[in-house]
């Protein structure tokens, strides 16, 4: 099963350094085409969603989510969130389970 990222060019650049795939989306609405395309693809497990971007869509990933249990859509901070500095290798590691 892959991960795939879908963000912000910080965000997907960021997993893309440590070898997770992604793609890089400018709005909400490519963002919410992308995961849902995505979700029909068997070989992905995991999609990273940057929150920059998801917080317009938060719903509608809801919905996604409800309907389908695979693959899973956590949404992350995006670089330079009020969250803080953010390490990606750790937060991969977290969801893991590594």
């Amino acid at each position: 099963m892959r991960i795939v990222t879908v963000g912000s060019r910080v965000f997907v650049t960021s997993f893309q350094l440590a070898g997770v795939q992604g793609t890089i989306v400018e709005s909400s609405e490519k963002a919410l085409a992308e995961i849902t395309k995505l979700m029909n693809d068997t070989s992905v497990g995991l999609i990273l969603v940057s929150d920059d971007i998801s917080k317009n869509i938060a719903n509608k990933l809801t919905e996604l989510r409800a309907k389908k249990s695979t693959p899973l859509v956590f949404e992350l901070p995006a670089s330079g969130s009020q969250k803080g500095e953010v390490d990606y290798r750790l937060l991969l590691k977290q969801i893991l389970g590594v």
